[in-house]
């Protein structure tokens, strides 16, 4: 039902409260088609999107591999690898505004590095970079419960013939993966496409657009400027298998 009533808005101009009022058709999608902001949030988002996934899955793994052999004080490297999934994406993103602010920020403090996230250069990077953080904490348990499944045996034999740590990482580690980085790659995607909170509280789509993602347009052109029609043709055209969460939103 969701899905179907986010279709019908979609056809149609509605009020502030989001009632169907004037049919249209197709107007809204023929709308967005010549709208140069919504090819814009486009962009931007697939661009954040291959940021973060990047990112994230290459924290993940790479705690992973430094996480699977037994040494002192693993328990609490594990713990603070995967912290990041429990943690709520606005405390993360304000206490990730403060660290990058101009004069009291600790990054800008440390590395000498002036930049911010009201800089258009910066901000999808600012942005990207925390959302990824954020999701390597999942990523670490499931290349974590990956590992343990590759057979020990078959890094011992590879050692008796010679091999090297990066031999055997790349042709014993990354191929025992193959299935977890497949399903963790999906479920990075899905979960980038669907990051609001930190976008909402760090920037609201600025500078300019250079943070404007696809959902942050969505969430302003309902709930700011009321045209709850734009915003189903927008979510029921990028976002399909969720458009009941918009909907229900309404």
């Amino acid at each position: 039902l969701p899905v179907f009533k986010t279709l019908y808005l979609s056809l149609f101009k509605t009020n502030k409260m989001g009632q169907a009022k004037t049919f249209v058709g197709l107007g809204n999608y023929k709308e967005l088609l010549q709208s140069s902001s919504f090819w814009n949030s486009l962009a931007v988002t697939l661009i954040f999107v291959v940021i973060v996934v990047a990112v994230s899955m290459i924290l993940g793994l790479t705690t992973a591999v430094l996480c699977n052999k037994t040494f002192p004080g693993i328990r609490f490297f594990s713990t603070a690898y995967a912290l990041p999934m429990a943690i709520a994406s606005s405390s993360a993103a304000m206490i990730f505004k403060i660290m990058l602010h101009p004069s009291v920020g600790i990054i800008n403090k440390i590395f000498i590095w002036n930049q911010r996230v009201s800089d258009p250069k910066c901000a999808l990077i600012c942005v990207a970079v925390l959302t990824a953080w954020l999701n390597s904490g999942i990523n670490f348990l499931y290349f974590s419960a990956g590992l343990s499944n590759i057979d020990e045996t078959i890094y011992e034999r590879a050692s008796v013939d010679g091999a090297s740590s990066f031999q055997k990482f790349y042709r014993l580690t990354l191929p025992g993966l193959a299935p977890m980085m497949f399903y963790t790659l999906v479920v990075n995607i899905i979960q980038a496409f669907q990051s609001f909170g930190q976008v909402k509280i760090l920037t609201q789509g600025g500078p300019g657009e250079s943070t404007n993602l696809i959902r942050d347009s969505i969430y302003r052109d309902a709930f700011f400027n009321y045209r709850f029609g734009s915003a189903a043709a927008q979510y029921s055209g990028t976002f399909p298998d969720r458009a009941g969460t918009y909907s229900g939103n309404v």
